[in-house]
Parts: structure tokens; sequence; C-alpha cells
């Protein structure tokens, strides 16, 4: 990889994990699921202009836009105006990686190596320890719905594979067109007409900002390039980097809304980590690793 695609993709989960504190930066302004309709429609309107409908059925992009869209990023914001911090939000969306080889093998029969189960048994710890937290930074309700998102993130993988599309990021952009309808549908349910009240008379400066970083930066720049890079180099190449999102995202929310990064908080981040990283690894290079350890 050279050293401008490095450079490029340590920004884009910058960008990725500073997005959770940039949420609750937002919900400052609006509830979760209108400022999550806001995000998906400004990316969606100008950019379905550019970018050509992929060959799939619409039910693909529809389902895909409800369990991405609405079923990861409403809930995931939904979790963090119920109490979770930008940090621990970004830590335990991670799961949806355990969730993703559960659904692979009972959706797409796809097999379990021992490798696998062993990262999600280490990533499965690390996310028991991080329930332990008691600084204010999780809360039962915020965890309960971040799971349900990570669970959703997995389920929109299976969609995605299910599609069978080469144009990622093209399905990815005309699913977002199915989002702001029934996010909006949801922010009604929740607080009625209080979330446009808001909006049309009580919107600040940085609510706006919130809308448009998590609209262009996070969804259209950042999957953009990811995608880019994904086709430039091997998966096994460039999915490592997304362990950095929750690095970040616990750096911005210290920075930002104070949030004590505690010796539970690294050791949880360290183990999820850990398990994810042992699970994404080839198997031969899994292999060569265990045995480099093994003489050591």
């Amino acid at each position: 990889m050279s050293l401008k695609d490095y450079t490029l993709c340590v920004l884009i989960m910058a960008i990725w994990g500073v997005n959770f504190s940039v949420v609750k930066l937002g919900l400052e302004a609006l509830d979760p699921m209108l400022l999550t309709a806001l995000r998906f429609a400004l990316a969606a309107i100008p950019a379905i202009f550019f970018v050509k409908k992929p060959d799939v059925h619409w039910g693909y992009l529809a389902a895909y836009g409800l369990t991405f869209a609405v079923g990861v990023w409403g809930l995931s914001t939904w979790a963090i105006g119920e109490g979770l911090s930008p940090g621990m939000a970004a830590l335990l969306i991670q799961t949806n990686v355990v969730f993703g080889l559960g659904l692979g093998w009972w959706l797409l029969k796809e097999s379990v190596s021992p490798r696998r189960s062993l990262g999600a048994a280490i990533a499965l710890c690390g996310l028991t320890l991080s329930l332990t937290v008691t600084d204010g930074s999780v809360t039962a309700s915020g965890v309960g719905l971040i799971l349900v998102a990570a669970l959703c993130w997995s389920l929109s993988g299976v969609i995605l594979k299910r599609s069978q599309t080469k144009q990622v990021f093209a399905f990815s952009v005309w699913s977002m067109l199915f989002a702001p309808l029934p996010l909006c549908l949801l922010s009604y349910l929740q607080v009625g007409t209080q979330g446009i009240n808001a909006l049309i008379g009580h919107m600040t400066l940085s609510g706006a900002f919130s809308i448009v970083y998590q609209a262009y930066f996070t969804t259209l720049f950042g999957y953009w390039i990811w995608n880019k890079l994904v086709m430039a180099y091997r998966l096994s190449h460039v999915a490592p980097f997304t362990l950095l999102v929750p690095i970040f995202a616990l750096l911005g929310s210290s920075v930002w809304f104070h949030e004590g990064i505690t010796t539970q908080k690294v050791v949880s981040c360290a183990l999820i980590a850990l398990g994810l990283l042992i699970g994404s690894l080839p198997a031969a290079k899994f292999t060569t690793l265990a045995l480099r350890l093994r003489k050591a």
C-alpha cells in the first residue's frame, strides 16, 4: 500500500471514529431519528444524480437501506441519545463481526473455522468487560440499542452478499433513498412534532454541522474512499484498519466531551480489537503467526 493510500485509510478511520462524537453534538439540537433522516437525505439526494443505479432488484436496495440506515445508524444515534458515550458506542458496535459470524453460518451456510470462533470468543470477552464500566458512559438501554444496531449491521452484510452486486458504492447510495421516510415516521412516533419544530425554529450551528459532517464526510466521502481502497487492495489488507475506529472515537469523545479513558475501556478495546484481528487474518498468516509465537 502506498503512503498516500495508507494516509487516506487512517484519515477515513479518524473521520468515522470522530463521527460518533459529532452524532452526540447533533443530538443537542435534534432527536435521534430526525437527525439520522437528515443525514441520509442530504447524502442521497445529490449523489443519485451522479451515481448510476446498480443493476440489482429494488427489493435489495430497500432492505439494505432499512437495515443499514434505520437499523444501524438510527439505533446507534438513539443509543447515544440514551446516554451511551460516543467512545463506547463505537467500541460496542464492533461486535457486528461476531453477529456476522453466526448469521453467515445460519443464512449463507458459511463454514466457521476454529480461528474465527476463537476471535469471536475473545471479542465477546471484551464486550462482557465493557458492560462492567461504571463511570456513567454505559447505560442499559444504550447497550441494548447498540447491540441491536450491531446485529442490523451484520444483516445488512448478508443482504449485500445476497444481492451479488459488484457496485458497492452505488448500491449504498441508492439504498439511502429508502431511509429518510421511515426515519421521519419514527421521529414523529417518538416525539411528535417537536422534532420538526426544533428543526425549523431552534436549529443550532452545531446541529447543522453535525448533519453536514455525517452526510458528506462520513457517508459520501468516507465510503467513496473506502470502496476505492477495497477495490485497489485485498480486503485482508484494508479491513484491519477499521480497528482504529473505536480508538479515534474514544479519543474524540475524550477531547470533545471529556469522556474518561479508564483501564477497563482500554482492556475492552484491546480484547475486541484482538478478537476481530484474529478473525479477519487469512488462515495462512494466522498459522505463521502462531508458529512464530510458539518458537518465541
